[in-house]
């Protein structure tokens, strides 16, 4: 929920739809308006139209959407709506819903929005100003030494160490927000599962992470939930293979480069105002023993894990004063589908050249991000923690 004090004068919002012949058929059933102009085709030729046009209603139901999810979000009593439309509107169209502050009425709590409809031409379809009230929860009473609740975002969930970090954090008592990328049914599980283990609030979230509108609609729906975040746990990641140096194409190095940095620096930017709620929070990337025990062929890799780690320690400096510690995770080759690829042989032979004669596996990582996550650890910020067996010794 957005509070009304947390709430600007031009703040904006935008949700998209692609009008279909479902859409109409379900609002028919809802709302009884079988009128002929939408329905069909023949009656509509007829017409100056030439062709069935959607319901003006379809497209303005979607501002009850953008009011009770974007702005103000939960809580939100629609009260009153002008309309105006413009043209029309028909099967196929895709339809970008847009709201806009433009005023703030305190003796009420309400605020006015713009609220405009255009079509995939850039065209306005649908004009008005909406008027809304603001229903807030009721404040609780401070208590003194209240204890913060503790929530993780952990980005990746249903990779091989994102999926046993969820596990953990579960059973440590987290209420946990679930990212994934393309993986729904993974997704969905994981949750399944973990709603058997713990009572604690899940949520899961989707985005692409170097897709900037849906990494926006990604914490749009978290503040849905949650007005702070403890813990960050980006545990995403590229598949990569060996490369020699001549073969490798710069779309190699950017797109390791796009997952490790630019995705990160996206997420830290939106994340650091919910830390910031109990001037508290714990940050942790995963890196790699690649970065100070070689590999050949992974230049576009270790050069991409190299940046993480020079990145995590800038924020580590910058955001301590915020009460916020940034540490990295280390495992040497660790038993998920990332090195699937790899050769058995290899395998067996990185596993009796360590110390502990053994891979990673996903729980020794979750078990180190679990440490890293919790009270025991709030005196550690930018620090490596390495898991790699013994692999490698600093």
């Amino acid at each position: 929920m957005t509070r009304y004090e947390k709430i600007n004068i031009g703040d904006t919002a935008e949700i998209k739809h692609t009008i279909s012949e479902e859409d109409i058929k379900k609002f028919v059933d809802l709302s009884g308006d079988d009128n002929r102009l939408h329905i069909d085709k023949e009656f509509a030729s007829k017409t100056s139209f030439k062709k069935p046009v959607a319901h003006g209603m379809i497209g303005a139901s979607f501002i009850s959407t953008i009011i009770g999810t974007k702005i103000p979000g939960d809580g939100a009593l629609w009260y009153a709506q002008n309309l105006e439309f413009l043209l029309p509107v028909r099967v196929g169209d895709k339809l970008t819903i847009m709201a806009k502050v433009l005023k703030k009425i305190d003796r009420q709590n309400s605020i006015e929005l713009q609220t405009d409809i255009f079509n995939q031409h850039k065209q306005k379809v649908t004009a008005g100003i909406a008027k809304v009230k603001i229903i807030e929860d009721e404040k609780k009473e401070d208590i003194e030494d209240q204890q913060v609740e503790k929530v993780a975002l952990i980005v990746g969930a249903t990779g091989g160490i994102g999926f046993e970090t969820a596990r953990t954090l579960a059973k440590d008592g987290f209420e946990l927000i679930l990212h994934y990328n393309s993986n729904k049914s993974k997704a969905e599980q994981l949750k399944v599962e973990l709603e058997n283990l713990t009572d604690q609030k899940i949520i899961l979230v989707q985005a692409n992470l170097l897709n900037e509108q849906e990494t926006n609609e990604m914490f749009f729906e978290i503040k849905r939930y949650f007005n702070s975040i403890t813990s960050f746990v980006n545990a995403s990641t590229l598949h990569f293979g060996n490369i020699k140096v001549n073969s490798l194409e710069w779309s190699d190095m950017s797109s390791q480069i796009d997952i490790n940095i630019k995705s990160n620096f996206n997420l830290i930017k939106k994340i650091i105002p919910f830390m910031e709620v109990n001037s508290y929070g714990k940050v942790v990337f995963i890196t790699t023993q690649a970065t100070e025990q070689f590999n050949s062929e992974w230049l576009h890799y270790i050069t991409a894990k190299s940046a993480l780690n020079g990145f995590a320690k800038a924020l580590a400096i910058e955001l301590a004063s915020k009460g916020i510690r940034v540490n990295l995770v280390s495992p040497g080759m660790t038993d998920t589908e990332l090195i699937s690829d790899i050769p058995e042989k290899v395998k067996l032979l990185t596993s009796a050249k360590t110390p502990l004669k053994r891979l990673a596996k996903p729980q020794d990582i979750a078990n180190t991000i679990s440490y890293l996550v919790s009270e025991k650890s709030d005196f550690l910020t930018g620090e490596t923690v390495r898991v790699n067996g013994g692999q490698v010794m600093i």
